[in-house]
């Protein structure tokens, strides 16, 4: 059955399928019925509201994260505000304001300065600041320590000199002070 369009009053208002023609001209209508064009209008697409979802994307995490994979072989130094997991094999300093992390199976051969450093794997270097530092089970570490706390796990191994709990501040005041006394001390004695 085909739709032919008719002149008829019931046909006036049933719309013409299969058909990208515009609709014939409406002749003037009571105002209960609505016009065709406020019909259209509000079946018009309306531009998505997704707009203000990237306004949430900063609420993530705010720390950023370095990662070097588990295949990956690097030389050179790491400087930045961020964090930094090791996975693979590094070769340098690295001297971040955020927390660092040596994957199991990661090798770091080089000085260290974090907020805190997670070692899983394997540090070649001395950790020269750290907050918290923390030594799992398969940890080792070869090189000097020097941190406001230290977690050891059983089965980690440490081979160097660790200095932890002490006031950075205070340490070097009181050996300053200390070594002047002392050179004094030797002065006089010499003289």
């Amino acid at each position: 059955m085909a739709i032919f369009p008719q002149s008829g009053t019931a046909k006036k208002d049933s719309p013409i399928f299969g058909s990208d023609a515009a609709p014939p001209p409406v002749p003037a209508r009571d105002t209960a019925s609505p016009a065709i064009a406020d019909f259209q209008t509000a079946t018009l697409p309306t531009p998505p509201q997704a707009a203000p979802a990237p306004a949430a994307r900063p609420a993530a995490p705010s720390g950023k994260e370095s990662i070097i994979a588990a295949d990956l072989t690097i030389e050179g130094k790491i400087e930045g505000s961020g964090d930094i997991r090791i996975a693979g094999r590094f070769k340098g300093d690295v001297n971040v304001q955020g927390d660092l992390t040596i994957e199991h199976g990661a090798k770091l051969n080089g000085g260290v300065r974090a907020k805190q450093v997670l070692v899983s794997g394997e540090l070649e270097g001395n950790i020269e600041s750290a907050s918290l530092v923390e030594l799992r089970d398969s940890a080792v570490l070869t090189g000097d320590l020097k941190a406001g706390s230290l977690t050891v796990a059983k089965g980690s191994r440490i081979r160097g000199h660790i200095e932890c709990g002490w006031d950075d501040v205070a340490a070097p005041a009181s050996n300053g002070s200390g070594a002047a006394k002392d050179k004094a001390a030797n002065d006089k004695s010499s003289a």
